[in-house]
């Protein structure tokens, strides 16, 4: 399984303009098994290479910045593939209404920090990624936000072996859990790919 996108993995745009179609229907049903919805309106959505390579050729395809926009964008999206002994998810905080969506950010300051994923007597806390702080000083969280949840081999062996997860929050505005699917959890394992 690849690990990090190189330039020789780019497509022209002619040629990911004609496949584009597909690509984005492939991602689709990929995705479906990636997702996992926690409380009214926070999703987890579990990354991979595949799903970083389609946004990186996105990107090119909106920005249209060329050769020259490619090595910024490998830079923005490496970082959120998997390494093989970790979960990486984009955490979507969804509020369809504006003025809803400002109010209840307000109240959940460090969100982030307060993710997850729970597992035959395993708690494995989320950890933001290394990108700019997604709270501000005054409290207020962003709607997106990227976690990562590292494993030791060991939980690793416990997680593919299959048994309830569930993924949460401990944030005393939003407190809610999900059990993750049989078929979220078997396309996560597939992250665990060089392990036992």
């Amino acid at each position: 399984m690849k690990r990090r996108i190189v330039e020789a993995d780019i497509l022209s745009d002619a040629d990911y303009q004609a496949r584009r179609k597909q690509l984005r229907a492939d991602a689709i049903a990929m995705k479906k098994n990636r997702r996992v919805e926690v409380g009214p309106f926070a999703t987890f959505y579990f990354e991979n290479y595949f799903t970083m390579w389609l946004q990186v050729h996105e990107m090119l395809r909106i920005e249209k910045g060329g050769k020259d926009q490619v090595a910024g964008e490998l830079e923005a999206y490496n970082p959120l593939i998997p390494q093989g002994s970790e979960l990486i998810a984009t955490l979507m905080l969804e509020i369809e209404d504006g003025a809803r969506r400002d109010r209840v950010l307000r109240t959940l300051g460090n969100i982030e920090e307060s993710a997850f994923l729970d597992f035959d007597g395993e708690r494995i806390k989320a950890t933001p990624t290394e990108y700019e702080d997604r709270t501000t000083a005054e409290g207020k969280t962003s709607s997106v936000h990227w976690l990562r949840f590292t494993f030791t081999p060991a939980q690793i062996v416990k997680f593919k072996s299959g048994g309830d997860a569930v993924l949460g929050f401990t944030h005393p505005s939003y407190g809610h859990m999900a059990v993750i699917p049989p078929a979220v959890r078997e396309e996560l394992v597939k992250d665990f790919a060089d392990f036992a």
